[in-house]
């Protein structure tokens, strides 16, 4: 079978297919003749699987355990009951204390804040899990950066495109095709040089580079 095929039997888009691929947990064979993955009846099972156990959000590092016999599908699935509970617990936990807050009938401008952090944090100490506000901040670091790529991304491939219309309205007129080349070539130098700059913003927001400061 093609991946469309699987895609479709199975109801995992191709990037996620590739993606479990590439993470280990899904090996096909290639054919010989053209060297294409080559799908059959036992990638689409275990496709199946991932998906069952990835619907009941388990990670993907004790489904690669499991595939490989260091797990038992009982040890993930009680082990993940626990987990589960233990996150009904938060979330209920939670829910209580918004409920007090709205009790309390507070307004912003006069909310104890201090106060109730500091209930929050003996609530951490015993073991209660809120909501991890730097990762979810982190995500919101990567839209200016890529805002701003692709705005001057977008600069340069007009200039490009202007510089090579402008010299081929008047082909007679135009300038050698090695000198049009290199016009062109400089925005793509600076394109180049954005993504690559984006690039590595991006690495550096995923290691947590603003975490890791905020440490010391």
């Amino acid at each position: 079978m093609k991946i469309n095929e699987v895609e479709e039997r199975v109801g995992i888009t191709k990037r996620n297919i590739r993606f479990y691929e590439k993470e280990g947990l899904l090996t096909p064979q290639r054919n010989s003749d053209n060297g294409y993955r080559d799908y059959g009846e036992e990638e689409v099972e275990v496709l199946r699987k991932i998906k069952l156990l990835r619907k009941l959000d388990v990670p993907l590092e004790e489904i690669r355990r499991l595939q490989h016999g260091s797990l038992t599908l009982d040890d993930v699935l009680r082990r993940h009951v626990i987990q589960l509970r233990r996150e009904e617990h938060n979330l209920a936990t939670m829910g209580a204390l918004c409920q007090r807050l709205a009790d309390a009938q507070a307004q912003l401008a006069t909310l104890d804040a201090e106060a109730w952090l500091a209930e929050m944090e003996q609530m951490e100490q015993e073991g209660t899990r809120f909501m991890n506000i730097r990762k979810n901040d982190t995500r919101i670091r990567y839209v200016g950066p890529v805002a701003a790529a692709l705005v001057f991304i977008l600069l340069m491939a007009g200039v490009m495109a202007l510089i090579v219309w402008g010299f081929t309205i008047s082909p007679e007129e135009a300038p050698p095709l090695w000198l049009i080349v290199i016009l062109a070539a400089i925005p793509m130098v600076f394109i180049i040089g954005v993504l690559l700059a984006l690039f590595q913003r991006i690495q550096q927001i995923k290691v947590g580079e603003e975490d890791a400061a905020s440490q010391y």
